[in-house]
């Protein structure tokens, strides 16, 4: 997920020039709706194939149905970190380093109106 978060902020980057914190979001919003159904294919096909040993009651199913829910919960729960959590954790990140650079061009600038002292005094 953060290769496809990363290669969207370039993309955005590279179009405008410099990058905002809307370009940001919008990044970041591409980068994640490029990696859904890659995510979402990869889980439904994980828990289609577990389901059938949750619903079973033949022999050794009372041992295989434990070791079976861990990887359905971990599943479940990835699905929910890389989908949400991932894109949410490299936007404030990047939010902040935008807002620092942004700081740091700011200060550097000089003040509006000044003229610096002649060299000739």
């Amino acid at each position: 997920m953060v290769i496809y978060l990363e290669e969207a902020v370039e993309r955005k980057r590279h179009e405008r020039g410099t990058l905002t914190i809307t370009d940001l979001r919008e990044a970041v919003m591409e980068g994640a709706l490029l990696r859904l159904r890659p995510k979402l294919m990869t889980v439904s096909t994980i828990v289609a194939g577990l389901l059938p040993i949750f619903w079973s009651n033949r022999v050794g199913s009372e041992v295989i149905r434990p070791l079976a829910t861990p990887v359905l919960g971990g599943m479940l729960s990835s699905l929910a970190h890389v989908l949400i959590v991932t894109p949410i954790i490299f936007m404030w990140l990047r939010e902040r380093e935008l807002r620092r650079n942004q700081a740091a061009v700011a200060a550097l600038q000089p003040a509006q109106g000044l003229q610096p002292f002649p060299s000739s005094l």
